[in-house]
């Protein structure tokens, strides 16, 4: 360092930033290069039950790794340890909760609890939860798909396409694994969607015959009719995803596809519709019929700003989207 730095504050706070900046950004250069370490960590203590297992424990409890390696059917002396770096690294980006306490040995030993957001990671009875979206994205049928993304920018295409032959729609029919893991995440999913949706949209008052279009398993429907027991319910899907529906009071399972014809009723119900081309012609014949006979539309054609580009990227590898702009989630009630 010259005189002059030695005797000018100015330069050397400005050094000192410039430093602070410089470190800064290795460590996000550093978080990048590691970014996917945490979702593979939450993802196998999801497929684990670990955050279930902690919280059973009790509101408020905390218990360790050995205690929780005692709950799982494990024959490895050394799970207690990798518990430990698991949920010690969960518990860094506030996933879990952490507490040290100091064992008569004098060991000390680390306890974990359940954070906020856990409650949304467990399972509650009829409440849904967002674990098994969390799995279905991080799925290795999903991860695939992402590998084929340089591929797809160089010469087109879609990757899931790219990677299976053929598309994310198709695709399910094929695999009951992965067929599971899907109806799974849309019905925890739209449980949660649809009672937050019911208690402040009433609707479906008054209507006698509701259709689902692409209503999965019929967990959409199933939550509408139990509120309101006089609609009669036909949940509309592709066959094999019907292969899974259970049986509900008041609903009857219609196998077909929405772009050759679909059901009659009073109502037609659409939630999230597909953004390729034949999805987005569907799109614009239901609201031209919701226009035509007074219908409504319902729910933003744009998600939150910092939402929109993680979306939109989860998505693209997986179904076409020919333009984003055609991309829409759609809640109507469309008389027909």
């Amino acid at each position: 360092m010259s005189s002059s730095e030695q005797t000018n504050p100015n330069l050397i706070t400005q050094q000192q930033e410039l430093d602070q900046g410089e470190e800064e950004v290795g460590k996000l250069a550093v978080r990048l290069a590691n970014g996917v370490v945490l979702p593979m960590v939450l993802k196998s203590a999801l497929e684990l039950n670990l955050i279930e297992i902690i919280s059973d424990a009790g509101t408020g409890a905390f218990i360790s790794s050995s205690e929780i390696a005692g709950r799982l059917p494990t024959k490895n002396p050394d799970a207690p340890v990798l518990l430990d770096r698991m949920l010690s690294l969960s518990a860094s980006y506030s996933i879990l909760k952490c507490s040290l306490v100091t064992r008569e040995n004098g060991e000390v030993e680390r306890l974990f609890g359940v954070g906020p957001i856990c409650k949304f990671l467990v399972e509650i009875p009829h409440g849904g939860s967002f674990a098994p979206l969390f799995l279905l994205v991080h799925d290795k049928v999903f991860m695939e798909s992402w590998y084929h993304l340089n591929d797809v920018i160089l010469e087109g295409g879609i990757p899931f396409n790219s990677a299976y032959g053929m598309t994310a729609f198709e695709y399910p029919g094929t695999d009951q694994r992965f067929n599971r893991i899907f109806n799974l995440a849309m019905s925890n999913h739209t449980t949660l969607i649809m009672k937050k949706l019911l208690d402040v949209y009433k609707g479906f008052e008054g209507l006698k015959v509701l259709v689902d279009v692409g209503g999965g398993i019929g967990v959409t429907l199933s939550i509408i009719t139990s509120k309101y027991p006089q609609i009669k319910g036909i949940n509309f899907d592709l066959p094999h995803v019907l292969a899974d529906a259970p049986s509900y009071p008041g609903m009857e399972h219609t196998g077909g596809d929405m772009f050759d014809s679909i059901p009659e009723g009073d109502a037609i119900f659409m939630k999230v519709t597909g953004c390729d081309s034949a999805s987005s012609f569907a799109w614009l014949t239901f609201t031209k019929l919701i226009a035509c006979r007074g219908g409504l539309l319902l729910g933003p054609a744009m998600p939150k700003a910092r939402e929109t580009p993680f979306l939109f990227f989860f998505l693209r590898p997986h179904v076409p989207c020919d333009d984003m702009g055609q991309k829409q989630e759609i809640l109507l009630i469309a008389p027909t």
